[in-house]
């Protein structure tokens, strides 16, 4: 029997990356699926690599009138909700001298501002006993050159996961967050950097994280799934570090 059968989830970000991954996870563990998307032709992809049963919700999360038809069509499909990944977001890394406005406002509005209002508008439909589970990072606990203004969104997750999960205790629904570090997602390619640069970043990154690799999207997803999963019913407020070692060695 699967972990998640007879559950209903919620992914936002799910058409690529870490976000795909853990919508493959839960389809296997037997829940039934939505996921979000803002590019449309992603969103069709994935649509048609994840099964016709899954909901696709065309999403803008920073936007608060499409969060509200969101959860309109998400409630006319699903009679309840009983987990959430929280998982969209983008990465605009720059050092502080240079960061400009825009990309300050983007940062915020798609990491904080996005994750916190759709999670205002979904709780009111959450199950008893329901499970949300944050996609963080672990340079929120870190001191990395040219992700000032990224971190600090992440920060801002991580004691989001903290709050939450003490105001929604009453109801019995867990909140944690999941904190990687370097994943090889199609996220990467989205730096702005040239093949050479990039490759250039990652033989970097390899020699400073202690496991000597970049990790894997599923490694994250099967890391999302134990949280959504009665596996963690003794956990709330916490943040799991996925970095092989990164930040903690």
């Amino acid at each position: 029997m699967g972990k998640l059968n007879n559950k209903t989830a919620l992914i936002t970000g799910g058409t690529t990356g870490i976000g795909f991954a853990t919508a493959k996870a839960y389809l296997r563990a037997g829940a039934r699926l939505a996921i979000t998307g803002q590019n449309t032709e992603r969103l069709a992809q994935a649509g048609k690599a994840l099964g016709e049963d899954v909901l696709m919700l065309s999403t803008d999360q920073t936007d608060l009138r499409q969060l509200d038809a969101m959860v309109q069509e998400l409630t006319g499909h699903f009679s309840t909700l009983d987990t959430v990944f929280l998982n969209a977001g983008v990465t605009l890394p720059a050092p502080i001298v240079s960061v400009t406005e825009d990309q300050f406002d983007v940062l915020y509005r798609t990491n904080l501002k996005g994750p916190f209002f759709t999670l205002q508008k979904l709780i009111p439909v959450l199950s008893e006993g329901a499970t949300i589970v944050i996609n963080a990072s672990n340079l929120a606990g870190m001191g990395v050159p040219t992700t000032s203004a990224y971190s600090a969104t992440k920060a801002a997750l991580v004691s989001l996961t903290r709050t939450c999960a003490a105001e929604l205790l009453p109801r019995g629904i867990r909140v944690n967050a999941v904190a990687p570090g370097p994943i090889d997602t199609p996220s990467m390619s989205k730096l702005g950097m040239s093949d050479e640069q990039l490759e250039g970043l990652m033989g970097q990154l390899v020699f400073t994280i202690p496991m000597g690799r970049i990790g894997q999207a599923d490694e994250i997803a099967n890391a999302v799934l134990f949280l959504a999963t009665d596996g963690a019913s003794y956990m709330t407020g916490e943040t799991m570090t996925l970095d092989g070692g990164w930040s903690s060695l």
